[in-house]
């Protein structure tokens, strides 16, 4: 077991070729959401023969577009982008037992994720972040243990450019099967 103090988290850590941008596709999406129900709203409003089970359910739809197309518009219309390339950045979790825990801590350490596939599980005690762009040009990747009741850090943050994100991708991919 590894006893190392890290106080960086993958998630919350900034690099300087990683910004938030708006999504122009998503914000697009959520004004369209937030104008259809409204339009169920007014259609509502407007509907002359008031049939009581039509209203309700012109409501319904009316309220969870509109607060969906909100909630979108406020948490879910940014994305991360790596600024060289201009790539979007995806965040995933591998979760893997144990056993695995030196394995990759040592891969991580020498800077290279083998081709070795782990099996990768829908929970475990060891959690891998990865942070990866969709050109596969750059990759961010921490490790996580399971301690009673949260995930800590195991290792530093690692960040990965040019053949070696690439290889983070054939492990991703490779571990995700």
């Amino acid at each position: 077991m590894i006893s190392q103090t890290v106080d960086v988290n993958l998630l919350t850590s900034t690099h300087p070729d990683i910004a938030k941008r708006i999504s122009l596709v998503g914000l697009m999406y959520s004004i369209v959401m937030l104008l259809a129900g409204i339009f169920f709203f007014v259609l509502d409003f407007e509907l002359i023969t008031k049939s009581t089970s039509v209203s309700m359910l012109l409501m319904l739809l009316g309220t969870v577009l509109v607060l969906y197309g909100v909630y979108r518009i406020f948490w879910r219309s940014r994305e991360l982008v790596y600024l060289p390339t201009g790539s979007i950045v995806r965040e995933y979790n591998l979760f893997f037992d144990l056993q695995y825990l030196n394995t990759i801590t040592d891969m991580l350490n020498n800077g290279q994720l083998s081709n070795v596939a782990l099996k990768n599980q829908s929970s475990g005690n060891i959690r891998l972040d990865i942070m990866l762009a969709r050109d596969h040009k750059f990759a961010a990747v921490q490790l996580f243990q399971f301690v009673p009741y949260c995930y800590t850090p195991v290792t530093q943050v690692y960040y990965f450019r040019g053949t070696e994100a690439s290889a983070v991708a054939t492990f991703l991919l490779k571990s995700r099967n």
